[in-house]
Order: C-alpha cells, then sequence, then structure tokens
C-alpha cells in the first residue's frame, strides 16, 4: 500500500472520529440541558431542602424510597430527565398521602430531609410540609365551565384549608352556580391529592415547584392592616431623593407642563 493511500485512509478515519465524537458529545450536552431543564420542576420529599442544597446533601441511598409506605417516592433513573438516584414523585401517579409519622424523613442520613422544617412544637406535623403548590387552569378545570365538580376539594387532606369552594352565579345560564376551587398558597402543602383526583384526562389542577409558580412582593411594599409586617417599618429610616420637579409643587409642576405642550 502506499503512503499516500495509507495517509488518506487515516485521514478519513479520524474525520470519522471526530465526527463521532462531535456528536456524541451533542447527545451528552443535549440530555444534559434537558435534565437541567427538567429538575426545575422536580417534587421532592416532605422537608426537602431548596433545590440546590438538597442536590449537595443527597447521598442518593434509597432510604427515603424504602420507608414511603405508599410507593410514592422514586429514585431517578436514566432517562427520567432528573438528577440519577434522587428522590422524587409524581402527584398524577401516586401523590403523597401525608402520613402523620412522615417515615420518609427522620430516616434520612444527611438532613436532605430535614425534620425540624416539618415539627411543630417538637413533633412531626405533615400539614406544615412544602412540597409544591397547586395550581389550577381555569381554562381546563371543568367547575370553570358550569359543571358540577369538586374532586380536588373533596380529595384534599386539608379540606376548607388548602382548598375551599367559591360560590358565584353562572350568568351564562342565569340559574345555575359556579363551584371554582380556590387553593390557598399559605395552607397547601403539595402533596398532591388533588391533583391525583382531577377528572380531567389532563389533570387541570398540577401542583409545580412553589419559587417557579409563587410572585415574591418587594421588601418594600408593606401591609398596613397586618401589624406583624408593619413592624419592619419600625427601624425603617426616611428617605428623600430630590429632584428639579419635586422642588416644585404639585400644581406649579402641572402648569409648567400645560404651558410646555401648548407652546
Amino acid at each position: 500500500m502506499s503512503k499516500a493511500l495509507s495517509d488518506r485512509r487515516k485521514f478519513i478515519l479520524n474525520m470519522a472520529r471526530g465526527v463521532g465524537l462531535a456528536t456524541m458529545s451533542g447527545f451528552i450536552w443535549s440530555a444534559f440541558i434537558d435534565e437541567a431543564t427538567a429538575a426545575k420542576l422536580t417534587l421532592r420529599p416532605p422537608g426537602a431542602l431548596k433545590e440546590e442544597d438538597f442536590l449537595k446533601t443527597c447521598i442518593k441511598c434509597g432510604l427515603c424510597v424504602e420507608a414511603c409506605p405508599y410507593d410514592t417516592l422514586s429514585l431517578a433513573a436514566p432517562g427520567d430527565n432528573k438528577a440519577i438516584g434522587t428522590p422524587f414523585f409524581i402527584p398524577r401517579d401516586i401523590p403523597c398521602y401525608m402520613c402523620t409519622d412522615i417515615p420518609c424523613v427522620p430516616v434520612c442520613p444527611t438532613g436532605a430531609l430535614d425534620e425540624s422544617s416539618v415539627t411543630t412544637n417538637e413533633k412531626l406535623d405533615i400539614n406544615v410540609a412544602d412540597m409544591g403548590l397547586a395550581i389550577v387552569d381555569e381554562k381546563s378545570c371543568v367547575a370553570f365551565w358550569g359543571i358540577q365538580c369538586d374532586a380536588c376539594y373533596r380529595a384534599c387532606p386539608l379540606l376548607d384549608v388548602a382548598i375551599t369552594i367559591e360560590y358565584s352565579k353562572n350568568e351564562r345560564t342565569g340559574k345555575h352556580a359556579f363551584l371554582k376551587p380556590v387553593v390557598h398558597a399559605d395552607a397547601c402543602t403539595g402533596c398532591g391529592m388533588c391533583e391525583h383526583a382531577c377528572i380531567t384526562e389532563d389533570a387541570a389542577i398540577k401542583i409545580l415547584p412553589r419559587d417557579l409558580v409563587q410572585g415574591k412582593a418587594g421588601s418594600h411594599y408593606i401591609k398596613g392592616w397586618d401589624k406583624e409586617d408593619e413592624k419592619r417599618l419600625e427601624n425603617a429610616k426616611e428617605i428623600k431623593t430630590v429632584t428639579e420637579i419635586s422642588k416644585k409643587t404639585a400644581v406649579d409642576s402641572l402648569n409648567s407642563n400645560l404651558l410646555e405642550d401648548l407652546y
């Protein structure tokens, strides 16, 4: 075989390897991006730390999964688009059934499931768990169409606390009432029993991580009717910003603008 032919074959083989590696790298990177994106929607067991801290602390031992009596929890496997080996649950399949002794939490050896976050007066309290927040899609919820349904309301373990029913007149028919489910964010634990019970083909009420769906008012907003919130004003200092406009009275400022518009 001539040297030229040998060099040509080596060149072609190297090119093929390069293309193969580039393609494989693309698949790996794509999978990483998919998992990183999907991880934001992952629901963790009761007491789980914030996602970033949870991933640093969880050793993927599976003890919480073994402790769950309802097989709610699973360990993420390749293809689940979640951090492999970490516990999660899908409410539509199996929700958290709000065990009073919360068996999945005390067995955690690292504190990734923080017992203190689900404790009240030194006793485990599943009612203060924060696994997510139920969100109602009013467009697909049949209760908002006027069809009588209270499946999610009845399934909620914190009946009339986490979900209540709001009655309003159905103007379309003039003689029926809407029975609309209302989720109360301060009480919802994200257990997912409502999503599991929803009668629509694709649940009209879904549990999502609270950080993704709940807004947050700036610290400069004060609830004047809330004495506890108003206490934040006790040590507040007044800050005055002086501009050319603020040196004038409101009337003078308006008159100046009016004159500018006229001329």
